[in-house]
């Protein structure tokens, strides 16, 4: 059976990887893996992280199965950290946390969801958004659509997207980011964020709000002002979290899909049909990555470590984008790449063509996908002029 099976290829990121590793420049830079990178190119693990790791290591009892909707201790800390700890939305009891392998295994529970209890439900993503998203989605058999985000002129198309939401038929599914746009970086204002919510009432919307990078943007409170404001103001709403990021436990698989109903017993009805979605697709969800962050965000001391890296690494991540729209500026290119310097998150929609990517990669070996998004993480100060000097040269 398996002689008919056709070879496919393979992902572009992992592909890059491989290219890089294999590269013998020693000026290289790999700005495509979507991992936080500090100033010495690694990928640390926090120290809220092993600390609470430890205490487990010490404490902790048994290594039986957590349940279809994971440990209940990680629902409660990763509530108030969406909502905010005095959310409406908590005390009416609206909202459930179910447990997932990442934010990935969130979204993939969010499609299953809507393809088995909300049949005939299209689902509109934005142009561009994490490639990903199109591939869960389309698996789960849902029918996929786009609406626009990024202009001609590499800026955020809010005037094209708006128009686009109040085509969408009543009832669909739309995919926001909470912030941190992936790929692009550009992120909604406040008062966007309010346009967007009168045009997903107007159409009865089912929101679908990817937060993947909390506490990456402008902090954790700040990061979460979109979902907090659609929380309490829509009946339903659909909320894929993830700790990868701002835990730094990417390989932990550590995530959540939290659903907002009209009210807690409504609530109960969607939670039943979660753990059967959950038990269908990998039946308990990993334990240890949900236990640490458990762990940190129970204590006062380790949450106020947590909270003091995060910021550590949300500020180099920002400087380094005014940096390098600095380090441009001799060349006079600073004007044309300064929405680096506005975009927020790991991610950069940098403006550079397929070809400028090429040239970049064959003639400087900097690494990022064709599409000419950059992780800023990869960044590095010592490396901040050759970059420069390298993308002024395919310019």
């Amino acid at each position: 059976m398996f002689e008919q099976i056709q070879r496919v290829p393979g992902d572009a990121i992992l592909g890059l990887i491989e290219a890089f590793n294999q590269d013998t420049n020693p000026n290289k830079v790999d700005l495509g893996v979507g991992v936080y990178r500090d100033a010495k190119g690694n990928t640390p693990v926090m120290r809220a992280v092993k600390k609470a790791e430890a205490l487990l290591l010490d404490n902790q009892t048994t290594k039986t199965y957590i349940g279809s909707h994971g440990d209940p201790r990680y629902g409660q800390v990763i509530q108030p950290l969406i909502f905010g700890a005095d959310s409406p939305v908590l005390e009416a009891r609206r909202a459930s946390v179910t447990q997932s392998p990442g934010g990935t295994g969130a979204l993939r529970l969010a499609a299953d969801f809507i393809k088995t209890q909300l049949p005939g439900k299209g689902i509109w993503v934005s142009d561009p958004t994490w490639p990903n998203h199109l591939g869960i989605f389309t698996a789960a058999g849902l029918e996929l659509s786009k609406y626009p985000y990024v202009d001609a002129d590499n800026r955020l198309d809010f005037d094209g997207m708006l128009a686009a939401i109040k085509q969408i038929p009543v009832g669909d599914v739309v995919v926001l980011h909470a912030c941190c746009h992936n790929p692009s970086g550009f992120d909604l204002s406040q008062a966007q964020w309010r346009e967007v919510l009168s045009v997903v009432q107007e159409r009865e919307l089912l929101p679908l709000i990817d937060f993947a990078y909390q506490g990456f943007g402008d902090g954790l409170d700040e990061d979460a002002f979109g979902v907090r404001l659609f929380a309490e103001t829509l009946d339903e709403l659909l909320i894929t979290s993830s700790c990868s990021k701002n835990f730094g436990i990417y390989s932990e698989r550590t995530g959540a899909l939290i659903a907002v109903a009209k009210n807690a017993e409504q609530m109960e009805n969607v939670r039943s049909q979660m753990a059967i979605v959950a038990r269908e697709n990998y039946s308990n969800p990993p334990s240890h990555g949900g236990a640490v962050v458990t762990e940190i965000l129970e204590s006062a001391e380790l949450a106020a470590l947590w909270r003091e890296e995060l910021t550590e690494m949300r500020s180099r991540i920002n400087g380094l984008r005014q940096d390098f729209v600095a380090a441009l500026k001799p060349y006079g290119l600073d004007a044309k790449y300064a929405c680096i310097a506005e975009q927020r998150g790991m991610f950069s929609y940098t403006g550079l063509t397929p070809t400028q990517v090429d040239r970049l990669r064959d003639e400087f070996g900097i690494y990022m996908v064709r599409s000419g998004r950059a992780n800023v993480a990869g960044f590095s100060t010592e490396k901040l002029e050759y970059l420069a000097k390298a993308i002024a040269a395919v310019n």
